[in-house]
C-alpha cells in the first residue's frame, strides 16, 4: 500500500503537471524516464527520490516545497481536491490573456454553478 506522503506528492506532481499542459511523456522525457514511470509517481506507487524531485522541480519550475504544501491538512480533505476536469478547465481558463473575457467567464460559471 502506498504511503499517503507518495501519494500526496504524487497527486501535487499530476495537479500541476496537468495547469502546465504537459503529458506524462513530456514529463518522462524531461526526466530521461517512461512515461509509466512518472504514471507510478502520480498514483504514489512509486516513490520519488530526491534528486528526482529536484529534478522535477526544475522541469515544472517550482520549488521542491511545493510538492509537499498541504501535507498537513491532508486529513480526509479528499473531497476538496480539484479533479481532473476542474485542473484541465482552469489551466484552460489562466492561459487567456484578456482579463475582461476571464471575468465574465469566471461570472458564467458562478452563475451557472449557482
Amino acid at each position: 500500500m502506498a504511503h499517503p506522503v507518495d501519494v500526496h506528492v504524487g497527486k501535487r506532481l499530476k495537479h500541476l503537471r496537468v495547469l502546465r499542459g504537459l503529458t506524462q511523456t513530456d514529463v518522462a522525457n524531461g526526466l530521461s524516464i517512461s512515461f509509466q514511470q512518472v504514471q507510478k509517481y502520480e498514483l504514489g506507487r512509486n516513490r520519488i527520490s530526491a534528486s528526482r524531485l529536484f529534478e522535477l522541480s526544475r522541469i515544472l519550475d517550482v520549488p521542491p516545497a511545493y510538492f509537499f504544501d498541504g501535507i498537513d491538512e491532508e486529513t480526509g480533505g479528499e473531497g476538496r481536491a480539484l479533479d481532473d476536469e476542474a485542473t484541465k478547465i482552469a489551466s484552460m481558463v489562466s492561459r487567456i490573456k484578456d482579463d475582461r473575457l476571464r471575468s465574465q467567464i469566471r461570472n458564467f460559471i458562478t452563475e451557472l454553478a449557482s
